[in-house]
């Protein structure tokens, strides 16, 4: 008879070992650590991109006002008599 394979067989489960609190404190060590490194790794690109970022928005206005600054300007002639 071929094997059905629509029930799932159960899992073997591993010897059934009390979980104590210094396990749970420890595996959360161990995951805030590697955690850590992760943001550590990253955390000098991405303030330079922010104070990259900054910088080209204060250009970019400056460069805009100034456009329109020059476009609303008045032309004044003074004609001695």
């Amino acid at each position: 008879m071929s094997p059905d394979l629509t029930t799932p067989e159960p899992a073997t489960a591993p010897a059934k070992k009390k979980i104590t609190r210094d396990d749970i404190e420890s595996k959360l060590r161990e995951l805030r650590g590697e955690v850590d490194e992760e943001v550590e790794a990253v955390k000098m690109p991405a303030i330079a991109i922010a104070v990259g970022v900054a910088v080209a928005t204060v250009v970019v206005a400056y460069w805009f006002g100034r456009r329109r600054g020059r476009k609303r300007q008045t032309v004044l002639e003074i004609r001695r008599i």
